[in-house]
């Protein structure tokens, strides 16, 4: 007997297809570009074949590429697409020069597959959206969809459906069997009759989609709705109206036949997990590489103006609350790693004067790449608190150990927004939780390099830090 499960994990219905294309045109391009510049293809182009496309489809899950992107702006799937290419074609570079074969490969030929899939790939999107618009406009395609009761989720979807045209929903109203003065007032609620005439209406073909946007506790007036319309051909979605899913990472999945909803889980999931292991350690080593100067002239003033040792390692939580070893430059006199860790001030006596520059610019956090060398850390994720902050504000703010389903990183997105530095308020802690537990719920390796990209500009230096 097959799974009974009701759920589909999958986010993206055509994902399949854009899948397909891609590959195609990855494939025709080259062989189009070879033939262009009269190329005799040979072993050493059939592996660059392979490197590009095993690199694209790598990068395009981390980027989530294939995603659904009916309720995202078009820009940013184009976006997307384009970066998974250029990255792929950065990483063949790479990888030619690493091991010495670009000297077999004519580069004007490489640089014409680049364009012609660049325009490929572009322009095939925009005639597919092309396409689903126009079949929207003449009334193809087009769905009637409503809304039962008024909720502020259900206020929430029909506000979506407006939003966005791409998807093909034409919202006749809401249904609902309050009265008029338990509805809000803040927003204008087309009212078109109870829920026992959107059940009607349904069975009669008038709606094509209905939202179900009832609380939990209406359990039985939700069952009764289903096994009316269990003869009929409407799709029915139901809105989960608790806060956690606006909070933290959620995700549908099944155990045999048994449907679960998991709440409570780090984003790396299968292969993500090996996405975001590969990001990490691939630019950690370059970047280790690269900073490997500063380290030493960093290391060799610290030794030249205060007593002490160059390095110290410091008790973090880690991935799953797990103790780790972080390393940083000594920038205090003194080193604490005890039960109570008193934040750095303004004006602290136990910094150094470099160990006060080398705070303010983030730079004695460098030896932290050493780290996410050896897996206990990733280059962006939640900074790592000290143990006697975690077991304070666990007990403070709400969530706060869900932080721990990922591995702590050198930078994050609290960060790059503000949020770093010194937490002599709570209302600061909760900002910085607030913005870690959104790197979570939206993760993905484009997120990853846009938090690197930024961190250049603006996360080495902040006025909070002391």
């Amino acid at each position: 007997m097959g799974s009974t499960s009701v759920f589909n994990s999958s986010s993206h219905s055509t994902s399949g297809v854009y899948r397909f294309f891609d590959l195609l045109f990855l494939i025709t391009t080259f062989f189009f570009a070879a033939f262009l510049y009269d190329i005799q293809l040979d072993r050493e182009y059939y592996i660059v074949l392979l490197i590009i496309i095993s690199a694209y489809l790598y990068i395009a899950e981390g980027v989530g590429l294939y995603r659904s992107w009916r309720i995202t702006k078009f820009r940013d799937m184009i976006l997307s697409a384009c970066f998974t290419l250029a990255f792929s074609f950065f990483l063949l570079l790479l990888f030619a020069f690493l091991f010495k074969f670009s000297e077999h490969l004519s580069r004007i030929m490489v640089v014409l597959w680049f364009c012609f899939a660049f325009l490929s790939l572009f322009s095939w999107r925009v005639i597919a959206r092309s396409y689903k618009k126009n079949r929207l406009k003449l009334g193809l395609s087009l769905k009637n969809t409503a809304v039962i009761s008024a909720t502020d989720s259900g206020i929430a979807i029909a506000e979506k459906i407006q939003e966005y045209d791409e998807l093909g929903y034409n919202n006749i109203g809401f249904f609902e069997d309050r009265m008029p003065e338990r509805i809000s007032k803040k927003h204008n609620i087309n009212l078109q009759g109870t829920i026992d005439d959107a059940v009607e209406r349904a069975k009669n073909g008038e709606i094509d989609v209905l939202f179900i946007a009832l609380p939990l506790k209406a359990e039985k007036r939700i069952a009764d709705v289903l096994a009316r319309l269990g003869d009929s051909t409407v799709d029915i979605h139901f809105i989960p109206n608790f806060f956690l899913s606006n909070l933290i990472h959620a995700r549908l999945d099944h155990i045999g036949d048994i449907d679960t909803l998991s709440l409570f889980e780090s984003p790396y999931l299968g292969g993500q997990q090996l996405i975001k292991r590969t990001e990490d350690f691939v630019l950690g080593l370059i970047i280790l590489l690269l900073i490997s100067p500063l380290l030493l002239l960093i290391s060799i003033a610290i030794k030249l103006t205060s007593k002490g040792p160059v390095l110290f390692k410091q008790d973090r939580y880690g991935l799953a609350g797990h103790k780790i070893k972080v390393w940083k430059f000594r920038s205090m006199k003194v080193i604490e790693n005890g039960d109570i860790v008193t934040q750095a001030t303004k004006n602290d006596t136990r910094i150094t004067p470099l160990g006060r520059f080398l705070r303010r610019t983030s730079l004695d956090e460098l030896p932290q790449f050493f780290n996410v060398i050896t897996g206990s850390m990733s280059i962006v994720g939640p900074r790592p608190h000290a143990v006697a902050h975690n077991e304070e504000y666990r007990k403070k703010i709400e969530f706060y150990m869900i932080r721990h389903k990922v591995k702590p990183g050198i930078t994050g997105w609290a960060q790059i927004n503000g949020w770093r530095g010194e937490t002599d308020t709570l209302l600061k802690m909760e900002k910085r939780i607030e913005f870690d537990l959104q790197y979570l719920k939206y993760w993905s390796l484009w997120f990853d390099i846009k938090i690197i990209f930024l961190t250049i500009f603006k996360g080495f230096s902040s006025k909070n830090a002391y």
